[in-house]
Formats: C-alpha cells, sequence, structure tokens
C-alpha cells in the first residue's frame, strides 16, 4: 500500500523490545530503552502508547503531526490499546481495522515463521484470545488468510475512509 500511494504515510513506533533479524532502526520501530521510552511519556512526546506483551511501544507524537499537516494519510500498526486511544484524540478521523488470522493455529506458525521464541510465542499464545475478543472495537475486520487479498480489503477501506463525508465536506 505504501509503496503505490504517495499519500499514504507509515507511523514508525518507538519500542522497547530488541530489533527482531531483518528490522532496521528508524524504518521499522525505533529501538530505545525503558528510560528513554519514560522520559518520552513524561515530555507528552507519544500520541498513544502502551505496555504489550512485557514490551513498551508508542506512536511518536511530532512526526504524525508534520505528516498530517503535509496533507498525508497515516497508517497505523498497532494493537487494540493504541487504537483507543488514538480514537479518544482524534474522534473519527480514525478508521480503525482489525487484522485477524485465519486461525489460532495459522498466528503460532506466523510467529514461529518471524523467529519469535518458543517463550514469547507461548506468551503471544497465551493472550490471543483475548487480542481478539477485541475486534469488534473496530470499524472494520480483515482475516488474513490470503495476503493480496487482505490488501485489496485494505485498500478498499482506505478509499471508502477517503470518501467519506467527514472528509469531503469542510466544518462550518
Amino acid at each position: 500500500m505504501l509503496a503505490s500511494d504517495p499519500s499514504l504515510h507509515l507511523s514508525v513506533s518507538v519500542t522497547t523490545r530488541a530489533p527482531r533479524a531483518g528490522e532496521v532502526d528508524g524504518e521499522h520501530y525505533h529501538f530505545i530503552d525503558q528510560p528513554a521510552f519514560d522520559a518520552m511519556v513524561a515530555a507528552n512526546e507519544f500520541l498513544e502508547y502502551a505496555q504489550v506483551f512485557g514490551r513498551s511501544y508508542g506512536t511518536p507524537r511530532d512526526a504524525v503531526e508534520a505528516a498530517l499537516a503535509d496533507g498525508q494519510d497515516i497508517l497505523f500498526d498497532i494493537d487494540w490499546q493504541g487504537f483507543r486511544q488514538l480514537r479518544a484524540t482524534l474522534g473519527r478521523d480514525v478508521v480503525g481495522v482489525f487484522i485477524k488470522p485465519p486461525s489460532l493455529g495459522a498466528l503460532r506458525q506466523r510467529l514461529v515463521a518471524r523467529g519469535d521464541d518458543a517463550a514469547q510465542v507461548e506468551r503471544r499464545m497465551s493472550h490471543a484470545e483475548d487480542e481478539l475478543s477485541h475486534a469488534g472495537e473496530f470499524d472494520y475486520l480483515v482475516e488474513n488468510t490470503d495476503f493480496e487479498t487482505a490488501l485489496a480489503d485494505l485498500r478498499a477501506i482506505l478509499r471508502a475512509g477517503r470518501l467519506a463525508a467527514i472528509r469531503q465536506i469542510p466544518a462550518p
């Protein structure tokens, strides 16, 4: 989506977790330690932040505000906690899409394939049903069974969001 749409911008989250193989600082995440993260929280530098599976994640405020001021749409890769905070802050301008795996077995396979260690896989799997229970809080639900189909669904949601009356008619 990002490669084919120059007005779509990815929000790169800050995290306290270590990079996985192949991840690049500043491209996939901004990797920092917990004291630096806590300092950013204290300085109100996040639009949203949360503890997820024992690690801290947050969305840097300045980068998002600059992209929005430049007329770009922002793509966030966040969990339900972050979505709740963004919706509370930005209201209906946030279009929530919950991407779910086709099954818990498929989720386990994907976690293993991306290189998570066995303990982390088990930790995530023990919370998977709770995570999935938040799907109804979002505007759309996309099942990621087939990547190309899921991508087409996301593109349709982006187009619909851009065509929404709230984005077309200036406020009085």
